[in-house]
């Protein structure tokens, strides 16, 4: 039972510190969409999408007034669109990605998740025409994210899509140039990617997932942050103890709304994502949490030790108060979607470098970072493959959302809009490493990738 007390304690949490579900996400297989017929297949998929989840947005909506918690996304992920497109024989998957487009603005999300191919081992010529598809499907689509696991512990790192990415995010940029390269931040590659995650732009719908589900991301960082203003000047042992019984309170409210989402959709619950997102706004920054702890500045010494505290209590907090937490469950450090991270970046307290130490402790990696136009598509590789290593020899998930700016140089600002913020544009190191990445081929699995 729910207490008079907990009701409270959660309304306070809403009105003061900006407690939110940041987003319901239904998974949608598509293997049942599966046929050689381009435009029987893209009819499916829309047929499909739009019966399973005509009533997603107003049952969120209705969810939201009932109990007064803010939902702020309503989305939906299917199944990884390289394994449905092959029958097709086709030449590129863009119908596909329209075709996802529409049936997204026609139930009223803002995101659609699974144009994504997992190529940790390799690439099927499905995932060859996928990858190939990526650039212009992101460019024509306003709704349609993009996704590609590139690495696992198990298997390594495939180095030959590392180096084709690099150039793919290149060539998005060039073509949304006119919308400062927005088609990059729509695109997300990971190592050890997770089959649940509700979040964009990194969801799909696993193949080990059922025929639909109801996966929950919550979020409320600045709930975190008001409980650390609580044990100001107190040890380590009381930082984590508020972190947890705060984590605890907030994935509560998270197995509500998934519990009454599951029934009012008939679609079985799947996961609760206990990662705290941040958004732009002042009080719902990850970094201002950091900083409470005792930074002087996100970035100073100390942050990536700071950062490992909250992600670790989040997971064990959290963990109590739902059977079933999946997806990515921790810390985000989206520069562009966090005020106080874009201050530290543009004080230069917070670099690349550092975000890269950061990425070893936190819930995925190098997220919404903005950098000079002219950065060349091996760099990026380079910097691909750098956080792919983190996650492969960590046995944790870790992504890249990196946004090559048209035009900006370092100092300069970009503009997203939304969620997405704004963010600095940040020095890339200089010195080049583009005969690492001609070697192509693939990066083994470590050692301990053998344990059975």
């Amino acid at each position: 039972m729910i207490s008079r007390y907990e009701v409270q304690e959660t309304n306070r949490m809403i009105q003061e510190a900006n407690l939110d579900i940041r987003t319901i996400t239904m998974g949608i297989s598509l293997m049942d969409c599966i046929t050689d017929d381009m435009n029987k297949l893209c009819d499916n998929v829309y047929d499909k999408i739009t019966k399973r989840a005509e009533k997603l947005v107003s049952t969120g909506e209705d969810i939201s007034k009932k109990y007064g918690i803010p939902i702020v996304n309503k989305r939906i992920s299917v199944t990884p669109i390289a394994l449905i497109g092959g029958a097709t024989k086709s030449s590129s998957y863009v119908p596909i990605a329209k075709a996802l487009d529409r049936a997204a603005q026609t139930v009223g999300v803002n995101f659609i998740g699974g144009f994504s191919a997992l190529v940790h081992k390799g690439c099927s010529n499905a995932d060859t025409v996928l990858m190939e598809s990526i650039p212009e499907a992101l460019d024509v689509t306003s709704n349609v994210c993009s996704s590609l696991n590139v690495g696992t512990t198990r298997t390594g790192i495939n180095m030959d899509a590392v180096k084709r990415v690099g150039e793919l995010i290149r060539e998005t940029s060039l073509r949304t140039a006119d919308r400062d390269g927005i088609g990059c931040a729509k695109f997300v590659v990971f190592c050890n990617a997770p089959e649940d995650n509700p979040f964009m732009a990194g969801a799909f719908h696993g193949v080990g997932e059922r025929e639909a589900v109801i996966n929950v991301g919550i979020s409320g960082p600045g709930v975190v942050k008001k409980a650390l203003e609580a044990v100001k000047g107190q040890d380590f042992e009381s930082v984590c103890e508020a972190i947890k019984k705060t984590a605890f309170k907030i994935t509560r409210t998270g197995q509500m709304v998934a519990r009454e989402a599951s029934r009012l959709l008939d679609t079985p619950f799947g996961i609760i994502d206990l990662s705290l997102a941040p958004t732009p706004a002042v009080g719902d920054s990850i970094a201002e949490i950091l900083e409470e702890m005792g930074l002087e500045m996100t970035g100073a010494p100390g942050t990536t030790a700071a950062l490992a505290i909250l992600n670790d209590c989040v997971k064990k907090g959290g963990v109590m108060a739902s059977s079933f937490v999946g997806g990515l469950s921790g810390a985000f450090i989206p520069v562009s979607e966090d005020h106080a991270m874009i201050r530290a970046a543009e004080k230069g307290a917070l670099t690349l470098e550092k975000l890269e130490a950061m990425t070893c402790v936190c819930s995925v990696g190098l997220d919404m970072i903005a950098i000079p136009g002219d950065t060349s598509a091996a760099t990026i590789s380079g910097i691909i493959a750098d956080e792919m290593a983190i996650g492969m020899i960590n046995a944790k998930t870790t992504a890249v959302r990196i946004i090559p700016v048209q035009g900006k140089r370092v100092g300069d600002q970009v503009e997203f809009g939304g969620l997405l913020g704004y963010a600095p544009i940040m020095p890339v190191n200089n010195y080049k490493c583009d005969a690492f990445i001609a070697r192509g081929g693939r990066i083994p699995a470590p050692i301990h990738s053998f344990k059975n």
